[in-house]
């Protein structure tokens, strides 16, 4: 497989691009904004992959069939219970969701889990010490760790024409089937590929250093500026970890890693022509 990275030649939209999607947005109109922008990157020669995954409708489910849902460190606990209802929610109803939204913007996806033909392999994740969960090792249940791609088959699906719409979900050659985070996935799939960019697409407009003032985005941060972020306090809660896994997919090949969320028209296909110009741009 070819590498690609932000300093390829051609056309600024061509390239392998991973797209992260989060659940809140695939049950949003933002899908249908995506949607098209996806169409145009496409057009414009981008080979695209989707991962996408489905904490609230996942949530939700469990809530409407008595399942009580379990958090170590705000991590899901997956339990065989959980575990189908992440089938359900996440490799069912919502990728079957995305791809119908996909069709309608004129695109061809494939809808994929870790069980197609292993596109996303991995083994059961050993018990661990999780930061504010106390010093003994937790075992999560059946979430899992990411070993590998099944990279022929998106090569195949890309040469075909198709787009790969991938459920966060992953699985071992004996069977198995494991819950994992999305934009774990999504991240060591863009590294897998060295893909040009990596967007993830979230509830938030990017980096921003006061949470709740939109003004406040922060165009672009390297490695260091990220670092300086969190030292200084200015960001906070959940968007740490996003930013530490993904400036560790930057070195791993990564042309470049855009956050960005509540989408408009373009806004996609902008981020790529003008860096910084939407969202926030994670360079090296």
């Amino acid at each position: 497989m070819s590498a690609e990275s932000s300093g390829s030649g051609g056309d600024a939209l061509a390239g392998t691009i991973v797209v992260k999607i989060g659940g809140e947005v695939v049950g949003s109109g933002e899908a249908a904004v995506l949607a098209a922008d996806l169409r145009e990157l496409i057009g414009g020669g981008a080979r695209v992959a989707i991962v996408h995954g489905g904490g609230p409708q996942a949530t939700e489910l469990q809530k409407r069939l008595g399942i009580e849902t379990q958090q170590v460190a705000g991590r899901r606990v997956t339990d065989a219970a959980t575990l189908d209802v992440m089938k359900m929610a996440i490799a069912g109803k919502l990728n079957v969701e995305l791809c119908s939204i996909l069709v309608a913007a004129g695109l061809s996806p494939v809808g994929l889990h870790g069980a197609s033909s292993l596109a996303v392999q991995a083994v059961r994740r050993p018990p661990k010490v999780y930061p504010s969960a106390g010093p003994d090792p937790v075992d999560m249940g059946f979430v899992g760790d990411v070993t590998g791609f099944n990279l022929k088959l998106f090569e195949t699906l890309w040469a075909a024409g198709f787009v790969p719409v991938i459920a966060c979900l992953g699985a071992d050659a004996s069977g198995g089937v494991y819950n994992i985070n999305a934009d774990l996935v999504g991240n060591q799939l863009a590294a897998a590929l060295r893909a040009r960019r990596l967007f993830l697409v979230t509830s938030t407009p990017g980096v921003l250093r006061i949470a709740s003032d939109p003004s406040t985005r922060i165009p672009q941060l390297t490695r260091a500026a990220a670092q300086h972020a969190i030292a200084e306090g200015s960001v906070t809660g959940g968007m740490i970890a996003k930013l530490e896994e993904a400036m560790a997919v930057v070195d791993q090949g990564v042309g470049a890693i855009h956050i960005l969320g509540k989408l408009g028209p373009g806004d996609l296909v902008r981020a790529v022509r003008e860096p910084g110009s939407v969202g926030t741009t994670l360079v090296a």
